[in-house]
């Protein structure tokens, strides 16, 4: 069965409107130790906060894009009732630049798939957590998230984590990207969780007023 079958079939089960979130994570070798846990521990606080909200796990779609050793597409786009947070490990460098190029490309695909089928849907997110600077070109990437945040294509979100460095990420992001306080993975990512429930709730196009980021991030 071909892809675009599968898809017609997984619509046809679920024609709710969807609201896609790539979760771009940095899996460097930096981020070994006490970071990567805390990370892993973040997944699963959002998985089981996601499925809580009934409405949101069939609306709400995450994908997992890894970047380290390689750019590695770790979770294709599931509804959160199927989401299952996987294990990271920590190694390779930092070739952010290809890696938010892979999740734009993900999005536009995904968008296309919607259009095919006839399912309504928000504007996707793209989530980036990473706690170094770019080891590859990172210039082109930048400039392509600014182009789609301009046609409001998707909303491009950064969180920086110990020594992220937090100039480039804000020649990245047209959002202020945050950093994250300490190693309070959890309180972000059930933040997270909420900020895609209150969209999911929504209607298509509605402008949704995101709770503060507070307690866990600083600008």
């Amino acid at each position: 069965m071909s892809q675009s079958e599968l898809e017609a079939i997984e619509f046809a089960d679920n024609p709710e409107p969807r609201c896609a979130c790539v979760l771009l994570l940095d899996v460097s070798g930096s981020m070994s130790g006490d970071k990567i846990n805390s990370l892993n521990q973040g997944l699963q606080a959002f998985q089981e906060d996601l499925k809580k909200d009934e409405l949101a796990s069939k609306r709400v779609e995450i994908a997992i894009v890894t970047f380290g050793e390689n750019v590695t597409l770790v979770q294709d786009f599931v509804t959160a009732d199927e989401f299952k947070a996987p294990t990271l490990v920590a190694s390779g460098s930092t070739p952010m630049g290809q890696a938010i190029q892979k999740s734009l490309d993900m999005i536009r695909e995904r968008k296309a798939s919607y259009k095919a089928n006839e399912i309504a849907y928000y504007r996707p997110w793209i989530f980036m957590i990473t706690d170094g600077e770019p080891t590859d070109e990172w210039e082109p990437a930048a400039k392509k998230v600014h182009a789609e945040e301009k046609k409001s294509s998707v909303a491009f979100f950064c969180v920086g984590v110990d020594d992220a460095e937090m100039k480039i990420l804000n020649k990245i992001s047209v959002r202020q990207p945050l950093r994250l306080k300490g190693l309070q993975f959890i309180e972000m990512f059930v933040w997270l969780s909420k900020s895609t429930q209150s969209v999911s709730h929504s209607k298509i196009g509605e402008q949704t007023p995101l709770v503060p980021p507070s307690g866990w991030a600083e600008i």
